[in-house]
């Protein structure tokens, strides 16, 4: 399926403009939560990555490429990971963040990243197959053999929302601790078995949060939207719906 254009781009376009779309509203909420705070020059720079965030998602909707469409995810996701730090405001010298790193993380926000990540992608992998998807068959993400990449390109809306978001929160508010980590000999970062223990609570009371989807006008718990979005892409397959909607938080 993912080998048709005429499918595929208007799947990819609506997945990378809402990506970008909610890393602009995670930065955004950080704005109206800490930027009285902040210096002058981190607000501005933030302020900076909000609006470039803004003008990727408008230019994604007028993509017609997936080579395209992937260098403006790439693209977004440089500018918000650039702004990332800027919204760390506890414990800053044990959670400094520069850059994603991912096999190994190599620090401990880029630890609680990716340990979030991998929850998200299993939820989205499990609402793939739920609705009778191949998750090993993706639209954005090239198919290789044993990566789900379906179900890397349904949590790509959803990783601002469900994980850096949540990622912020514990940090921020002293949920998770420095001691919930551990470094090996060759600089790899880890959660501990109590740190992993911690997140998975934490991912589980976020799951319960209530919502109002954007397309379906319904309120549900943000731990079925995964399974929500990948029945609407069904539909649109089957030529139920005339396109697929993705999701952008509000």
């Amino acid at each position: 399926m993912a080998d048709d254009p005429a499918r595929s781009v208007p799947i990819v376009r609506g997945i990378v403009a809402a990506k970008a779309a909610n890393q602009r509203t995670v930065l955004l909420r950080a704005l109206r939560d800490h930027g009285s705070g902040m210096a002058a020059p981190v607000r501005t720079s933030m302020e900076g990555a909000e609006r470039r965030l803004s003008h990727i998602a408008r230019l994604a909707v007028l993509a017609d490429d997936v080579t395209i469409l992937r260098g403006h995810e790439g693209e977004a996701a440089k500018v918000y990971f650039g702004a990332f730090d800027a919204m760390i405001h506890g414990a800053r010298d044990d959670f400094a963040f520069t850059t994603r790193s991912r096999r190994p993380p190599l620090d401990r926000i880029n630890a609680l990243l990716s340990f979030l990540y991998a929850m998200l992608g299993h939820d989205c992998r499990s609402a793939l197959e739920g609705v009778g998807f191949d998750p090993q068959v993706g639209f954005l993400h090239a198919d290789r053999p044993g990566r789900a990449s379906l179900a890397l390109d349904l949590m790509e809306e959803f990783r601002p929302v469900f994980a850096d978001r949540l990622a912020l929160s514990l940090v921020n508010r002293g949920q998770i601790k420095a001691s919930d980590f551990r470094i090996d000999e060759g600089g790899a970062v880890s959660l501990t078995d109590d740190g992993r223990k911690a997140v998975l609570v934490a991912w589980q009371e976020r799951k319960k949060r209530q919502l109002r989807h954007p397309f379906i006008g319904e309120t549900t718990p943000l731990g079925l939207v995964p399974h929500v979005q990948a029945l609407l892409l069904s539909r649109h397959l089957r030529g139920d719906l005339d396109g697929y909607p993705p999701f952008i938080w509000k």
